[in-house]
């Protein structure tokens, strides 16, 4: 991969999906995509961008592959615990004071489901414990710019490795059954959650409005203006009082007008300005 090349390489995802590749990047895109050079039988990059550029079935199949070849999804079950607890402890019971009887949160970003899925998992226990029936239509919606890794989460099935990642086993049984495979997650958990392949560049309105998006440890693949064209379009999505949480590194642009910091019990999340 030549200088110039990468170059083209950097624009081309850029416009793409928004990631930004610093120049320092050069080695790893180029391990990273010689797996992809061969399943493709292609003989140099030259030839990878040459197909890229080219619109056809092909180079959208290959466009969706460099993309699961340059993100790193990295998950866990209950990443970022405070967020949860904040969630299950303060946030929903301010919801259901609020009578609310539909509730739709957004897993943006969510890798192979684990947060998503933990989402569920999260309200099945508020409404067991407390309200069972205070919140009787739950819908979650989980994307991922890597198809890869959304047909992973709808399988809704995970090797034994993956669930003590987060989940002690003493509450597997609560939550999975056992298959020959590894684990499944029950029906009541898993039909809360949909999911499909989205670009966080593209129009959100599709999606419809939300009370709650979790969009955490995404942004430090995006450039400044990337980030602040993303959180005004996602502030627009969001219901009135809606809630925002990123990732514990992240944070709001000061000068964003659209969300207030919230310093809650557990964590610091963002709701919506009126």
């Amino acid at each position: 991969m030549t200088a110039e090349e990468y170059g083209l390489f950097q624009e081309l995802l850029k416009q793409c999906c928004g990631i930004v590749l610093g120049a320092e990047k050069q080695y790893l895109v180029k391990s990273r995509l010689a797996t992809v050079l061969t399943e493709f039988q292609l003989k140099s990059f030259k030839d990878l961008l040459r197909l890229l550029n080219k619109p056809s079935i092909q180079s959208k199949k290959l466009m969706n592959r460099v993309i699961d070849a340059m993100t790193t999804n990295e998950t866990y079950w209950f990443r970022e615990k405070a967020h949860f607890m904040e969630l299950q402890e303060v946030i929903l019971p301010k919801l259901i004071t609020n009578q609310t009887r539909k509730l739709r949160i957004w897993s943006a970003a969510c890798s192979t489901g684990q947060e998503t899925y933990s989402l569920s998992i999260c309200i099945e226990q508020f409404l067991k414990q407390h309200h069972p029936t205070a919140i009787q239509d739950v819908d979650i919606i989980g994307t991922d710019i890597s198809e890869q890794a959304i047909k992973v989460a709808k399988q809704a099935e995970y090797l034994e490795i993956a669930i003590s990642r987060g989940l002690e086993k003493s509450v597997w049984p609560n939550f999975f059954d056992q298959i020959h495979a590894g684990y499944k997650l029950k029906t009541e958990i898993s039909s809360r959650a949909r999911f499909q392949q989205f670009n966080l560049l593209k129009p959100m309105a599709v999606l419809g409005q939300f009370d709650i998006i979790f969009c955490r440890n995404v942004f430090i693949y995006f450039s400044e203006q990337i980030k602040k064209d993303i959180l005004q379009r996602m502030a627009e999505i969001l219901k009135p009082k809606g809630v925002l949480f990123l990732g514990r590194t992240e944070v709001i642009p000061a000068e964003m007008q659209d969300f207030q910091t919230i310093d809650g019990r557990h964590c610091r999340y963002y709701q919506k300005t009126d």
